[in-house]
C-alpha cells in the first residue's frame, strides 16, 4: 500500500487535499525502503539451496559408494556448484542490502538517488511501470527455469536445454496408471478451459497514470458534480482521514444523465488527477454466446483490479453504459414523473413540427403519455444485461473485497487449525455511467456497492458559456463575449458533446467559404443544420408555400404574444424529413418550474394553426393541424386530470388507479367509469374551445403581423428568432430588415397577394400574381385573375357532427392525401 498523497497548495476554491488541475499527483517520498514479506526475502535462497542438494543427490545416485561429504566437496569444485554458490551469495548480498535500506535512511537515499538514481529515471522514461514489472517477472522466471534445467541436466546426464524437453516423458513414465488416466481427462477438460479462457479475454482496457492526460480543468459545465467527485478522491488518496474515525471509504459512484454530458470524461479526469491506473470496461464486454463466459470475465476483471490496487495503492474502474450489465430483464418504466430518465423525446410526426415550439416540460409530458404502454425488455438469453449470472458475479465481487483470498490462505491454513489472514484493503473506486438508472438492479445500487449517485444533467447557462469558450479558444473566431452569452442562451439543452460538434461544424462552414475564422453567421448556420438537419431542397407550389408560411406565422405570432417565458428561436418553412415547417422556442434563462400560464400558452400556440387556417382560408383547414391538436389535447388532459390546473382538484389518473370515485364518475367500487371519462372529456373540450376562441381573437388583432411574417418566410424560408421579432415589430433585425413591413402600402399588397393565393387554393389553379417585393410599388401580374365577381369567396361547409375517434393524418410525412 502506498503512502497517502501530500497536500499541495491549491486555490482557495478547491477542496483541501487535491493537487492543482494541471499538476500530476506526487507520492510522498519514503525515507526508507518498504519492508519485504518473508517469502519474497527467502524464496530464491531456498531455490538455490534445494538445487544444490538435488545436484549432490544426483552425484550420490550415480556413484552409490560415494559418501555425502565427498559429494559435497566434489560439488564445491564443479562448475555447477560454483555457479549456485555465486548466485546464492549474490542473492544473500541483495537481501542484506534490502534489509539495511529498510532501517537506515541515509543508506537508502544514497543508493536510490546517488548510485541508481540515473538508471531509475532512465528506465522510467523508456518503460512504463507495468512494462518494468513484466520485464522483472520474466527475468525471475528465466532464473527459475534455468536453475531447474541445470539440476535436470545433471540428473539425466544431458544438456540443460535437452533436459527441459524430457520432463513430460519422465513424468509420464513415472506416474502410475490411474495418474495417467486422470492426466488424460485433465487434458480433455483443459481444452474446454482454454476455449473459455480465450473467450473471456478482451473488453477491458488498462490505462496507466502516464497514459491519462485528462484533468478536472478539461471538464466544463459540471462544477456541482465535480465538487462531489473530488471528495471521493480525497478519501481514495487519504483513506485514514475517514477510517480512523470509524467510517468507511465510499467505493462506488454512479453518474447518470443524458448522453454527451461528460460522464466518461469525468471518470478519466478522476484517474488523471489521482495518478492511479484507469480501467475502462467496454459496455459489450460481458455479452457472450456461451454460459459462464461473462462470469469468468467479471472474476478476471476484479482479479486484475486487486493486483493493480495493491501495486499502485489504488485503481479506478469505469463501467460505461452500465445498464447493459446491471439489469436483470424487463426495463422498469418510471423515472421521475413516471418517465424513463435520459430518453430523448422523439417529435410526433405531423406536417408541422409542432413538437418543437412546446416547452420542455410539455414535451416530456406528451412523450410520457405516448410511451406509457410500452415495455422494453433487456437483451440476452435468460436475463438482461450481461445475462446468465454475470450480474450476480459482479454483485458478489463488489461485496467480497473483504473476504480472505488464496487457496493456501483459505483452505490449507484452516486444515492446519490456523485462522486465514485477512485480505489487504483494496482501494478500488468503481465508477459507472448510464443513461437509464432505473434499468439498474436495486441490489447493485445499494450502499456498499454504489454509495453515491450523481446526476450529470444539461449544463447551466454559465456552464454552457464556459464550454463554448473552451472549444472556441481552440479555433480562430471573432465572436464577442456578448455573442457567446447569446449563443449559450439560444441552446438551452446543449451538452458538451453537442457544443463541440456545433463549433466544429461552424469551422467546416467557414472553411467551405474559404475562411479560417468562425463568425456569428457560421455558428448560427451550424446550429440550424444540427437542430433541423439538412433541408430536402424541394420547392412548394406557390399556393402551398403560402399556406405553410401562414400556418407557421400563426404559430409564431401567438407565441410572441402569449409566451412571455420563452423566446422564438427559429422559424422555417423549409421541408425537413418529417415536417413541412416549424417554429421553435427556447427559454431565455434556466427555469425549473412550470406554471399553469406556461401550459396555457403552449395550448394557445398549438391551436393557432387551426384558428389561423380557418381565419385566413375562410373556414378551410388542412390535416397538418392534427399533430397540433394532439399535443393541445394531451396538455389540456394533464392540466384537467393530473396537474390540478382545471376545474377539479383530484387527480383522475390516481383515482382510476386506486379504484376510488372521481368527479362526475361512478361511486367507489364500480368498474364502469365511462361517465367519469365522458365528464373529463367534456371539460377538456370546453377548455380547448375557449382557448381556440382566444387564439382566434389574437390572430384577428394581429392579422397584419401574420401576413408580414408569412411574406418574410416565403422570401427567406428560414428566420432566426431575432429576425422574427424584427418583422413583427417593423424594425431592422440582425439579418432581415423588418422596417419594410411597417409600410401600410406594402401591407396592402400583402393582403392582395393573400386573396390571390386564397383564390388559387379554392380553384386549385396556379397563383395569378407573383409574390410582392419590397422593391416594387405594385404587384406584378403574371396571369389574369379568374373572374369571381359573381361568386362569393369559397367556403368549405361545416362538417357533420360525428362521434369523436382517432383521425388519420394523411400528410404526416409531407404528402397530400390521396383517394382511390
Amino acid at each position: 500500500m502506498t503512502a497517502p498523497v501530500p497536500v499541495e497548495p491549491v486555490p482557495a476554491d478547491s477542496l483541501e487535499g487535491l493537487p492543482p488541475p494541471d499538476e500530476m499527483p506526487r507520492a510522498r517520498e519514503r525515507t526508507t525502503r518498504k519492508k519485504l514479506p518473508l517469502w519474497d526475502r527467502v524464496k530464491f535462497l531456498l531455490l538455490f539451496t534445494v538445487a544444490w542438494f538435488a545436484l549432490v543427490w544426483s552425484s550420490m545416485a550415480d556413484d552409490p559408494i560415494l559418501p555425502f561429504q565427498d559429494a559435497m566437496r566434489e560439488m564445491v569444485r564443479s562448475g555447477k556448484g560454483i555457479t549456485l554458490m555465486v548466485l546464492f551469495g549474490l542473492e544473500l548480498l541483495r537481501q542484506l542490502h534490502f534489509l539495511i535500506s529498510e532501517h537506515v535512511s541515509w543508506y537508502h537515499r544514497l543508493w536510490t538517488h546517488g548510485i541508481f538514481g540515473g538508471i531509475e529515471r532512465l528506465t522510467h522514461r523508456m518503460f512504463s511501470d507495468w512494462t518494468r514489472f513484466r520485464l522483472i517477472r520474466v527475468f525471475k522466471w528465466l532464473v527459475f527455469i534455468g536453475v531447474v534445467a541445470l539440476v535436470l541436466g545433471s540428473v539425466l546426464h544431458t544438456s540443460p536445454a535437452m533436459a527441459l524437453f524430457q520432463i513430460p516423458a519422465l513424468l509420464w513414465s513415472a506416474a502410475p496408471m490411474f495418474i495417467q488416466v486422470i492426466f488424460i481427462l485433465f487434458i480433455a477438460v483443459g481444452q474446454f478451459a482454454a476455449i473459455f479462457w480465450f473467450l473471456s479475454r478482451g473488453g477491458v482496457d488498462v490505462y496507466f497514470p502516464d497514459d491519462v492526460k485528462t484533468r478536472f480543468s478539461d471538464v466544463w459545465g459540471q462544477d456541482h458534480v465535480l465538487e462531489r467527485v473530488k471528495e471521493n478522491i480525497v478519501y481514495l488518496e487519504n483513506p485514514e482521514a475517514i477510517e480512523a474515525k470509524g467510517g468507511y471509504v465510499p467505493g462506488g459512484i454512479l453518474l447518470w444523465g443524458p448522453p454527451g454530458t461528460g460522464k466518461t470524461l469525468m471518470a478519466e479526469a478522476v484517474a488523471g488527477e489521482t495518478g492511479k491506473p484507469y480501467v475502462f470496461v467496454d459496455p459489450g464486454a460481458f455479452i457472450n454466446m456461451f454460459f459462464g463466459v461473462g462470469v469468468l470475465k467479471v472474476k478476471g476483471l476484479f482479479r486484475k483490479l486487486r493486483k493493480l490496487a495493491l501495486r499502485y495503492g489504488g485503481v479506478i474502474v469505469f463501467f460505461d453504459e452500465a445498464d447493459s450489465l446491471g439489469s436483470r430483464g424487463a426495463l422498469a418504466q418510471g423515472g421521475q414523473g413516471g418517465f424513463p430518465r435520459g430518453m430523448t423525446p422523439a417529435p410526433f410526426s405531423s406536417a408541422c413540427n409542432g413538437f418543437s415550439y412546446l416547452s420542455e416540460d410539455s414535451r416530456w409530458a406528451l412523450t410520457r403519455e405516448a410511451m406509457q404502454n410500452q415495455i422494453m425488455y433487456g437483451g440476452g438469453m435468460g436475463g438482461g444485461g450481461g445475462g446468465m449470472g454475470t450480474l450476480e458475479a459482479l454483485l458478489t465481487e463488489l461485496s467480497g473485497l473483504k473476504k480472505p483470498r488464496g487457496f493456501i490462505n483459505r483452505h490449507v491454513r484452516r486444515t492446519l487449525g490456523m485462522r486465514p489472514k485477512p485480505p489487504p484493503k483494496y482501494r478500488i473506486l468503481v465508477m459507472m455511467a448510464t443513461n437509464l438508472p432505473e434499468a439498474l438492479d436495486e441490489a447493485l445500487l445499494r450502499p456498499g456497492r454504489i454509495d453515491r449517485i450523481y446526476k450529470v444533467g444539461y449544463p447551466s447557462k454559465a456552464g454552457r458559456v464556459r464550454t463554448y469558450q473552451g472549444y472556441l479558444d481552440k479555433v480562430k473566431h471573432e465572436l464577442t463575449e456578448e455573442q457567446i452569452d447569446k449563443l449559450a442562451t439560444i441552446t438551452p439543452y446543449a451538452t458538451g458533446a453537442t457544443i463541440k460538434d456545433m463549433v466544429n461544424e461552424a469551422l467546416i462552414t467557414a472553411i467551405r467559404d474559404d475562411r479560417d475564422t468562425i463568425g456569428w453567421r457560421d455558428i448560427i448556420r451550424a446550429k440550424q443544420l444540427k437542430e433541423l438537419g439538412p433541408a430536402e431542397n424541394v420547392e412548394y407550389i406557390e399556393r402551398e408555400r403560402h399556406a405553410v408560411a401562414v400556418h407557421e406565422a400563426c404559430h409564431a405570432v401567438v407565441a410572441y404574444r402569449t409566451r412571455h417565458h420563452m423566446e422564438i428561436d427559429i422559424a422555417t418553412i423549409e421541408k425537413g424529413s418529417g415536417y413541412l415547417g416549424m417554429v421553435a422556442s427556447i427559454p431565455p434563462e434556466d427555469q425549473f418550474t412550470t406554471w399553469r400560464s406556461h401550459y396555457e400558452s403552449d395550448i394557445y400556440v398549438s391551436l393557432a394553426s387551426l384558428a389561423g387556417e380557418r381565419m385566413f382560408f375562410d373556414g378551410d383547414s388542412s390535416s397538418g393541424v392534427s399533430g397540433d391538436l394532439e399535443q393541445a389535447t394531451s396538455v389540456a388532459t394533464n392540466m384537467e386530470g393530473v396537474w390540478g390546473m382545471g376545474s377539479t382538484v383530484s387527480s383522475y389518473a390516481t383515482s382510476s388507479r386506486l379504484g376510488v370515485g372521481s368527479p362526475g364518475g361512478p361511486a367507489k367500487g364500480e368498474k364502469n367509469d365511462v361517465s367519469a371519462r365522458r365528464a373529463l372529456a367534456d371539460r377538456i373540450e370546453d377548455t380547448l374551445g375557449e382557448m381556440l376562441q382566444r387564439a382566434e381573437r389574437i390572430l384577428k388583432e394581429n392579422r397584419r403581423q401574420v401576413l408580414a411574417l408569412a411574406h418574410a418566410l416565403e422570401t427567406h424560408k428560414t428566420l432566426t428568432g431575432e429576425d422574427v421579432v424584427a418583422v413583427l415589430e417593423g424594425r431592422p433585425g440582425p439579418l432581415i430588415d423588418g422596417s419594410v413591413y411597417a409600410d401600410d402600402e406594402f401591407v396592402a399588397e400583402l393582403e392582395t397577394y393573400h386573396r390571390a393565393a386564397l383564390s388559387a387554393h379554392r380553384n386549385h389553379t396556379k397563383l395569378a400574381m407573383s409574390m410582392p417585393s419590397r422593391y416594387h410599388e405594385e404587384p406584378v401580374l403574371v396571369l389574369a385573375e379568374p373572374d369571381t365577381s359573381d361568386l362569393e369567396i369559397w367556403r368549405r361547409p361545416d362538417p357533420p357532427a360525428v362521434a369523436p375517434g382517432p383521425a388519420a393524418n394523411p400528410i404526416e410525412n409531407g404528402h397530400p392525401p390521396t383517394q382511390d
